[in-house]
This record gives C-alpha cells, sequence and structure tokens, in this order.
C-alpha cells in the first residue's frame, strides 16, 4: 500500500505558503519546505521564509535547519525530507511538500538514486581550478560537449552542478542527463497529488516586484550586512540565492543598491520563468489556473479536497497508523 503524500508547488509568489497551511488544517498534514533557501537560519527576509504567525499552529520541516555556510544540495535535502516523512506518517499525518525547488520534489517524488561511485577529488580540484581561472562559461562549455541535454538544464553559474555532471561522465562514461532521465521513468512509491499553481503571467511578475519591494522595505539590506559580518562571502551556495548576491554586490560597491534591486526583480521574473519550464516537463502534474477560482483561495481549497478525495489520498488514521485509501 503505497503511503499519501501532497506537492503544492508552482513559481515564486504564487502563494504556495498559505495554501499549503490551509491545506495542512484540513487533511492533518504536516509541511516539508522544498526550498533551497528557507533551509537556512539567519536568511528570512530574502528568502520569503514563512513566520511563525503564518504557519498558524502546522507543524514545518526543513525550515531553519542549517548555518548559511552549511553545504545544502538535492542529496542533503532528500535525506533530511525522507527522515522528516517518517516522523510524519508516524504520527498519523500527512506530508505536504511545499516550495518551488523542482528537481528537490522530483526527487522524494520518484525517490531518485543519487548514488555515486567515490568521487576523483583530483578532478573535482582540477575543474575547480578552472573555474576559478578561466571562468564557469569554460565548464559549462566542457559539459556541452559530452552531455548537452544536462547543459541545457543546469545554468552555468551552478558550478558545483556542473562539476558533479562532469564528474559523473568521467567517473562512468555515461551521461548524468539519461541516468537521471531513467530515474524519473520509475514508478513512485507514493500516491501522490501533485498541483502547481499558476496564474496569468502579468500578474505573477506583478507579484514578484512587490514582494521584492516589501523585501527592501522589512530590511533585506541588514540582513545582508548582518549576513556578511557573520563571515559569509558570495561563493556560499547560501548566498548564491536570489536576492543575496546582487545587495552583497551593492555592499561591496560594483552596483548601487538601484540597480540590485533592478536585478533582483528581472532575475526573479526569469527564474520564475524556468520554474514553470520545469513544471510543464514533469508527469502526473496537475496545473491549478488560480484564475478559474477568481483568486479565492477557499474555492481552490475545496476543489483540492474534493480531488483528493477521488484520489483516495485523505486523513490517516491516527490510531491504526494507517492510511484511509
Amino acid at each position: 500500500m503505497k503511503k499519501p503524500l501532497i506537492i503544492i508547488t508552482g513559481p515564486t509568489a504564487s502563494g504556495k505558503t498559505a495554501l499549503s497551511v490551509e491545506l495542512a488544517k484540513k487533511v492533518g498534514g504536516e509541511i516539508i519546505s522544498a526550498d533551497s533557501m528557507q533551509v537556512y537560519r539567519h536568511m528570512d527576509i530574502g528568502s520569503a521564509k514563512v513566520t511563525k504567525e503564518e504557519m498558524d499552529g502546522v507543524r514545518h520541516h526543513l525550515i531553519d535547519v542549517l548555518d548559511p555556510w552549511d553545504e545544502f544540495n538535492v542529496v542533503v535535502f532528500q535525506r533530511l525530507a525522507k527522515q522528516a516523512m517518517e516522523e510524519i506518517y508516524a504520527a498519523g499525518h500527512i506530508p505536504i511538500i511545499a516550495g518551488g525547488t523542482g528537481f528537490y520534489i522530483q526527487a522524494l517524488v520518484n525517490d531518485i538514486d543519487f548514488t555515486e561511485n567515490d568521487s576523483d577529488a583530483g578532478y573535482r580540484e582540477e575543474l575547480e581550478c578552472l573555474a576559478a581561472e578561466k571562468g564557469a562559461s569554460c565548464l559549462h562549455d566542457m559539459l556541452k560537449e559530452v552531455d548537452p541535454e544536462s547543459a541545457e538544464a543546469i545554468h552555468e553559474n551552478n558550478v558545483k552542478r556542473v562539476i558533479r555532471a562532469l564528474e559523473f561522465y568521467k567517473k562512468t562514461g555515461t551521461k548524468i542527463s539519461e541516468h537521471n532521465e531513467a530515474e524519473r521513468q520509475k514508478e513512485s512509491p507514493y500516491n501522490f497529488a501533485y498541483y502547481v499553481l499558476n496564474m496569468d503571467r502579468e500578474r505573477l511578475y506583478q507579484r514578484i516586484d512587490l514582494r521584492v519591494d516589501l523585501m527592501m522595505k522589512n530590511g533585506l539590506l541588514a540582513e545582508v550586512e548582518k549576513l556578511k559580518e557573520m563571515g559569509c562571502t558570495r561563493d556560499m551556495v547560501s548566498m548564491q540565492g536570489l536576492g543575496y548576491k546582487e545587495i552583497l554586490d551593492a555592499l561591496d560597491g560594483t552596483i548601487s543598491l538601484d540597480e540590485a534591486v533592478y536585478i533582483i526583480k528581472r532575475d526573479t521574473r526569469h527564474f520564475a520563468k524556468r520554474q514553470l519550464t520545469w513544471f510543464k516537463r514533469e508527469k502526473e502534474v496537475t496545473w491549478v489556473d488560480q484564475g478559474n477560482f477568481d483568486f479565492d483561495r477557499e474555492k481552490i481549497l475545496m476543489w483540492m479536497l474534493e480531488d483528493l478525495r477521488e484520489r483516495n489520498i485523505m486523513a490517516v488514521r491516527k490510531k491504526e497508523k494507517s492510511w484511509n485509501l
């Protein structure tokens, strides 16, 4: 019998946080964050981290569990999320994955195997030195030669993922994109509902711009200043997040603060577009066009609850610790 799992995702600023909390209260759920930034302590404003008030009594997992200098990637996420899911199931609740990092969600839903042979430290150092000397584009060009599909999917600035793909090819002689595609075809071990929140592009972009303005008003500059004082630098994974690297550049004097805000808004809109492209490629996804519900959260919730009943994904009986499927 497959265990139940609910996913609520969508592009940044699409309303995932509020809807996931309301749904959790309706179905007896606990929320696991699938966000690559909210996992870090001290990074609240720029990550649009869910607040205690917004949690409204619903237990959240993978929020504030790492320091900004700690490594966080899909393998770490998968491990921590699985641990959280076991706790949630043991409590007789339903895990709700909420967040916009599609690769993380895919890894969890399809139980992708990231097991690799021992990495070649020498080759990794060689690639890191190459990136430092000749720039990220040099490594990205290398990846294009051996695995153009991965090069298309991985941004050249994501040096760690580019290096991982090159390492995988060197060790196995096969493309990591082919490996990932094979893993994606596996049947999920969960009885899941995968909802993608959507809205018209103009409205979404307006919400993104407003969110960035609110971040600045709420103290994003001071938050980044404090992180800098704590020793956080631009080469850390955490500081590569949208909003953080741009404000760091402004603090370092390479760009003005106004330029930084402009870039954050522009790049966040581009990021939202890439998120939507990712979700369109995913299988067994249910698109939720919020305009069809007049952007009324209660209407969306009622529709979701009916859909979950039809899928036999609903409440869990606490005493028996079994799923009412």
